[in-house]
């Protein structure tokens, strides 16, 4: 028994020295994080502030009342929206506020035309709301296949094809679907601004500083790679058939692995540039 217990004491001891380390290991990866940037923990509190913000709408009764509990949407859009650069931010608020007008004011007349099937058939209004529903979700998930919509495009059809189905499949039990539609909008407009202030007002953070910062970075470590390619290649030493250990590779292979982040950028920097012209970057 004494010999059971013992077993038992050293496995929740080895148990608990496991999750030790887990978590100081963690914590020392979440330190590394922010000390490598910290902007990302600017975000992270920025991200707080907004939905923090947009969660008075929900709690004051006066603007409660005049939204209903289409308030949820407000602290939604929030959450989807706040991105890490100010343009990125801008060009995902453009894209759900555009993707929500149109798909809501689609729904609304996909709405009206299954009204007049009701006519012909006491299922003409459900039949015809589930075709209206087939063919806008199949032509824009298939329109989500296209390079330039997908590279620029591909969160605002996203968001059409949601809003159209949630607004049309929901007419056929709502009384007042205009109320409804304008409900929604109102607040995903209300959502999208809290956020742009946000980003905008509060330790912004511009597209054009990470790309150049970045495109710095990588010109460094493309020449520390043919500085290390040039001493193996050309140096004293004549044995280059192992190259596999050496540190100058690993900064030809962060360069690579950078592409997703500069693409993201670059991608952010399009939805901004209207606006700052790079900022304070030529």
């Amino acid at each position: 028994m004494v010999g059971v217990i013992a077993s038992c004491g050293l496995l929740f001891h080895s148990l608990l020295a496991r999750l030790g380390r887990g978590a100081a290991g963690f914590a020392g990866k979440v330190r590394e994080i922010a000390r490598e940037d910290p902007r990302r923990v600017t975000h992270s509190l920025k991200v707080g502030l907004a939905l923090a913000l947009v969660s008075v709408v929900y709690f004051v009764t006066p603007l409660f009342n005049g939204l209903g509990e289409s308030t949820m949407w407000a602290v939604l859009t929030v959450v989807v929206v706040m991105e890490y650069t100010v343009g990125a931010t801008l060009s995902k608020g453009l894209n759900r506020g555009f993707a929500t007008l149109v798909a809501a004011c689609i729904a609304v007349g996909a709405h009206k035309l299954a009204e007049l099937a009701e006519r012909f058939g006491v299922q003409g209004e459900p039949i015809s709301l589930r075709v209206f529903v087939f063919i806008i979700a199949s032509a824009g998930t298939f329109l989500r296949f296209i390079p330039e919509i997908k590279a620029k495009y591909d969160y605002g059809v996203t968001i059409f094809i949601l809003t159209f189905s949630l607004v049309a499949v929901s007419s056929y039990r709502v009384e007042e679907l205009i109320q409804l539609a304008h409900d929604r909008f109102y607040t995903i407009i209300v959502g999208v601004v809290i956020c742009l202030l946000t980003t905008v007002f509060v330790f912004p953070v511009w597209a054009g500083e990470g790309v150049h910062k970045l495109a710095v970075g990588n010109l460094d470590k493309l020449a520390q790679f043919f500085e290390g390619m040039e001493s193996e290649c050309f140096g004293t030493s004549t044995v280059t058939d192992n190259f596999e250990g050496k540190d100058f590779l690993q900064e030809y292979k962060s360069v690579l692995n950078s592409k997703a982040t500069e693409d993201s950028l670059v991608s952010a920097l399009y939805g901004i540039l209207w606006y700052t012209n790079y900022h304070d970057h030529p």
